[in-house]
């Protein structure tokens, strides 16, 4: 049995053997080469060139010129006497191009200007009387090319212009008229049709991590294959699925390995092809697309970045676009009006649900929204088994663990990190990619590119020492801050000096102790530069900030703050509005239980490193021999965090494990994913 794709070659061979496709160009080629071939094939006389020293010593002294004729005042004809022809010396001159005698000019010379000839002439005649010197005569010719040329030119030029302008305007299809694109179809559909001709080689043994939205997706496919099954028990066919998820969790690759998978044409398209200069093309296009999939019916159209046309109408009146809604609305009636027909699924991916328009997310349009977020750690772990599939791995390398060091990364930062790895090594001189290169990738993705040039003075090396050890210090005995992984003055990226790597739990619901512990190790670097120097630095920057979010995340969205009250201020529909949703008294308050939450924290950060200094002189001094600590390192220093050892021995005397769970009550061990 032969593929599809061979078929398809097959059938386009029987079709006839195309020439050269005629052009625009043809007809400017012929017309050029016909006008230079009209002023070179001239059927006058073609006259020797000489110079004026030649024409006197060989021609005029000898007394053989008959007369000169001055033509436009720039160049002489020299006519030589009829007798004189008969020299042999004159053998040749006077035969044209058709042959016989010409009585056409045997010679010619180019002058400078006509006062310049004259005194030549003059001078080269003196003694000789009057009625023997040479006859002169002028003459102002006009050649016939000359005004024909210029009419044809501006033609020629207009001609140009709009040919350019047509393919401009109208694409790839050329021409304005007959291609694909042109001018005359721009209001016709830009999908990328994938039929039994075109074949997409991605399938979803190439999607990973993605268990529960695959089922949907092929759930789908199958409504189409086998509509009977779900409609024999009075069923509907769903109109439209829609993919929701951060960037980079794999939207648009789950569509492409539906369109390798599915039996059915497939029809794919963005957002932004829809939208274009002219008014109306938006709501044509959409005409367009849904009339060739009707004829192509049972099949999936696909809409990628769907925001880009789906976004709330009339929220903003003075940002508002009428093009834009005209799309959208259109859209709709499409996907559920009067002359709606079955057999047409639509398929959509986009990242910010909370600014599409609330008619394009109710049943009947898209009846279904599958939620695509960052994988967990099994998840992750099937994802780097795929891409790790085209590298030369070492055998001992370890999946489990890159899938534990690599928590909240997508499946686009997962395929970045390989990619990365393999680079690293190769560059190294590797046959194979080892667990160290990996590393280097994580860092390398996390924090930018290692900068071991970088100049940097030993005081300030100092104090990123002590900065990064107090992050350190603060995320080692604070409860319910995250494990630290390791901690680098090694400078990486645009402007990070130094960093520490924590390995967060991957869990959906945080505490306000654990959000109170995240601040509190965040602000550990600008505490202890002013415990151990008495001054801070800028250093503490990007600090600040995440700070600053979360602590007005917890007074404005979760509602953790008394006097605030259980109220949240978060709106993601209204998120560009002028105007505040509260008044200006609870914006003060607001401010100032932001910062006494922070204060309270800074306080507690510094009598926690004041407690703890010699630990923290401890790990910024080897720090600044090292440069690079880790986990080990610190249990090796300072001794083991003392969380770990007390839910270490409580485990061991209760039979649990070290998550404080029985092992009889794990029914899924993989962990949750991510919170972004």
């Amino acid at each position: 049995m032969e593929k599809g794709g061979n078929n398809f070659n097959r059938g386009s061979d029987k079709s006839p053997k195309k020439g050269p496709k005629f052009t625009i160009y043809w007809v400017y080629a012929f017309i050029g080469i016909a006008l230079l071939a009209m002023n070179l094939l001239d059927f006058g006389s073609h006259p020797k060139e000489i110079s004026f020293q030649e024409f006197q010593v060989n021609y005029l002294k000898p007394g053989d010129v008959e007369q000169l004729v001055v033509v436009n005042k720039k160049y002489v004809e020299v006519y030589i006497k009829k007798d004189k022809l008969k020299d042999p010396q004159f053998k040749d001159v006077n035969k044209s191009r058709l042959g016989g005698d010409n009585p056409g000019p045997h010679y010619r010379f180019t002058i400078g200007s006509e006062e310049s000839f004259k005194k030549d002439m003059d001078k080269a005649q003196e003694g000789v009387a009057p009625e023997n010197q040479v006859k002169i005569k002028y003459d102002e010719r006009t050649s016939w090319f000359e005004p024909v040329f210029q009419l044809l030119l501006p033609i020629l030029l207009i001609i140009g212009l709009w040919v350019l302008l047509m393919r401009k305007v109208g694409g790839p299809g050329g021409g304005g008229s007959g291609g694909p694109g042109g001018i005359f179809n721009i209001g016709k559909s830009k999908a990328t049709l994938f039929d039994k001709g075109t074949r997409v080689n991605i399938t979803f043994n190439d999607v990973a991590g993605l268990d529960e939205a695959k089922v949907e997706v092929m759930e789908i496919v199958d409504f189409l294959k086998n509509p009977k099954k779900y409609t024999s028990l009075g069923g509907k066919i769903p109109k439209g699925a829609l993919l929701v998820g951060p960037p980079g969790t794999g939207k648009t690759l789950l569509a492409k390995a539906m369109a390798g998978e599915a039996q059915v044409p497939f029809f794919s398209m963005s957002g932004s092809d829809f939208v274009e200069l002219f008014v109306g093309v938006g709501a044509s296009r959409v005409r367009d697309l849904f009339k060739q999939a009707r004829e192509k019916a049972p099949c999936i159209i696909f809409i990628d970045e769907i925001d880009a046309i789906g976004r709330a109408r009339g929220k903003n009146v003075m940002m508002s676009n009428d093009e834009r809604e005209n799309t959208l609305n259109q859209l709709l009636v499409e996907m559920d009006g009067f002359g709606t027909d079955s057999g047409i699924i639509i398929l959509a991916a986009t990242n910010r649900p909370d600014v599409l328009d609330s008619a394009l997310l109710r049943p009947g349009r898209f009846d279904r929204q599958i939620s695509i977020d960052k994988p967990d750690l099994a998840g992750r772990e099937q994802i780097f088994q795929v891409h790790l599939k085209p590298i030369k791995t070492s055998p001992n390398l370890d999946i489990k663990k890159l899938a534990s060091m690599t928590p909240g990364f997508a499946g686009a930062d997962i395929a970045n990190v390989c990619n990365e790895a393999a680079l690293i090594a190769a560059r190294k001189g590797k046959t194979e990619v080892e667990m160290d290169d990996f590393n280097d990738a994580v860092d390398r993705v996390i924090g930018g590119l290692e900068k071991k040039n970088k100049i940097i003075s030993p005081e300030e090396k100092e104090v990123i020492a002590y900065h990064e050890a107090g992050h350190a210090i603060c995320g080692w005995y604070l409860e319910h801050a995250n494990p630290l992984v390791k901690v680098t003055i090694v400078p990486r990226g645009v402007a990070a000096l130094g960093y520490a790597q924590y390995l967060p739990k991957e869990q959906y619901l945080y505490n306000t102790e654990q959000l109170m512990d995240d601040i509190c190790m965040t602000l550990g670097g600008r505490a202890v530069e002013e415990i151990v120097f008495g001054k801070i630095s800028t250093g503490a920057q990007n600090d600040l900030q995440v700070i600053t979010r979360m602590a007005y995340a917890m007074v404005t969205v979760y509602g953790m703050n008394d006097k605030v009250g259980n109220v949240s201020f978060y709106d993601p529909n209204n998120d560009q509005a002028f105007t505040k949703p509260y008044s200006e008294e609870t914006a003060k308050l607001i401010d100032e239980e932001v910062r006494k939450l922070i204060d309270s924290a800074y306080i507690r950060t510094k009598n926690l490193l004041t407690e703890r200094l010699e630990q923290v002189k401890i790990l910024a001094t080897e720090l600044l021999k090292s440069e690079v600590l880790y986990q080990a390192d610190l249990e090796r220093l300072i001794g083991k965090r003392p969380f770990d050892i007390n839910r270490e021995h409580l485990a061991s005397k209760e039979g649990l494990t070290t998550d404080g769970v029985h092992p009889s009550d794990i029914i899924n061990p993989s962990p949750s994913p991510a919170n972004a």
